[in-house]
């Protein structure tokens, strides 16, 4: 697991600086952390459990923690409030160990490709959904200092967090983004977060290089419905405006589930929390 040290650095490091040497330094940390981890325990393998004497440590009521993300990212597993306190270590290494921006390529390679394949009708109506929180803004400095999600999810804690401004781009989100800003699609952004957080999301998201999009759409201060019922309602405004949903993407199976979900959706990873 991190030592206070590594996960201080990481946190200056995402901050700090441009998406490019950021995502750099994360990896440096992540290397740094390693090695004094190997001090005391076999490597954390990203896609394998522990193995050895040491084998618990990657393991929950006998279920290896690669099992655990596998029916999480599968949404065989749902309604779950925390990571398992035994994977802590696991998760932490597939997110800074390079697997986890290895799959989010994976995943918009796809949106990319079924984006450029695309017909369009010429009126400038076609739309494609983004979600914010994990898919076009990263909240891992948040969650490095905070267990990688093995903590009950602390609400004054992360809105304080969020609203510093200061997460960090993913890469490969804002990747898929420009393309399709460079086809003529408009990039919308549907966000669990509040409208009292608005000013604080553009600036965020503009520092990190995004600009262009047609909306950003948030929840009324107070809501008490669901994730899927906020974020499907929205995408009946747009539909009912006649624009045309072409594709949808989002870390959440709620990001995306609910009529009208779109033309095509994609799933990043995420197995830091759940939102049903």
């Amino acid at each position: 697991m991190a030592t206070a040290t590594a996960r201080l650095v990481l946190l200056v490091a995402l901050v700090a600086g441009s998406s490019c040497s950021a995502w750099a330094a994360v990896q440096v940390a992540a290397d740094e952390r390693q090695k004094e981890a190997d001090v005391a325990a076999p490597v954390i393998h990203a896609l394998r459990p522990m193995v050895g004497s040491a084998g618990d440590l990657g393991r929950r009521g006998g279920v290896p923690c690669d099992s655990w993300r596998l029916a999480v990212e599968a949404y065989n597993k749902r309604d779950w409030r925390t990571v398992p306190v035994d994977c802590e270590g696991y998760v932490g290494h597939y997110m800074l160990g390079g697997h986890y921006r290895q799959d989010s390529g994976d995943v918009v390679d796809e949106a990319v490709a079924y984006a450029e394949g695309l017909k369009l009708g010429g009126k400038g109506k076609e739309v494609w959904v983004f979600d914010t929180d994990e898919t076009t803004l990263s909240n891992l400095p948040y969650y490095a200092t905070d267990g990688f999600g093995t903590k009950p999810y602390n609400a004054t804690s992360f809105n304080e967090y969020v609203m510093e401004g200061s997460a960090p781009v993913l890469p490969e989100t804002q990747r898929l983004y420009n393309k399709l800003i460079s086809l003529g699609i408009k990039p919308v952004f549907v966000t669990g977060r509040t409208e009292d957080q608005r000013a604080i999301t553009v600036a965020n998201l503009r520092r990190e290089g995004y600009s262009g999009w047609m909306k950003l759409m948030l929840k009324p201060v107070g809501y008490n419905g669901t994730a899927i019922g906020f974020k499907s309602g929205e995408r009946q405004k747009l539909q009912d405006a006649g624009y045309v949903i072409v594709g949808n993407i989002g870390d959440q199976w709620s990001d995306i589930l609910g009529a009208p979900e779109g033309a095509r959706t994609f799933k990043l990873p995420d197995p830091l929390y759940y939102i049903g």
